[in-house]
């Protein structure tokens, strides 16, 4: 049984995740703000659940930041955020890749020593269901 399913950007790289996720983090780091390209990452972690990839494993890439753990695979194409196993034994998918609905909400906020500063108080700005006119 599929549990969840996901892809890139472009559609060129496909997955399906099976089993449960153990945590979901929004890092506020320095190395995922960088990554992300924004205030934090999303990400699901599993010391359980298997990846298997549908379609376009050929096109998925991996980046290790030289002396850490810090690792992002990414669709060569497009460049979106991909799951990733390259630690044993942990699974860490960016919860914005999945194409089904993650039931879970965030477990916690981390490393938030290192928020950005422009991400403290964005719970008090105006929401717009689109673009604003």
């Amino acid at each position: 049984m599929t549990d969840h399913v996901g892809s890139c950007l472009c559609g060129t790289a496909k997955f399906e995740v099976q089993g449960a996720f153990d945590s979901f983090y929004l890092c506020h780091c320095q190395h995922c703000q960088k990554d992300t390209g924004s205030a934090h990452a999303a990400n699901l972690f599993s010391t359980s659940a298997k990846l298997t990839w549908r379609a376009g494993a050929d096109a998925v890439a991996t980046y290790t930041l030289p002396g850490t753990r810090h690792t992002k695979c990414f669709c060569k194409l497009c460049g979106s955020a991909l799951p990733s196993s390259q630690i044993a034994g942990l699974l860490v998918v960016p919860a914005g890749c999945l194409d089904t609905e993650v039931a879970t909400s965030p477990t916690a906020h981390i490393f938030t020593s290192s928020k950005a500063a422009w991400d403290r108080e964005l719970g008090k700005l105006p929401q717009f269901e689109g673009v604003p006119k």
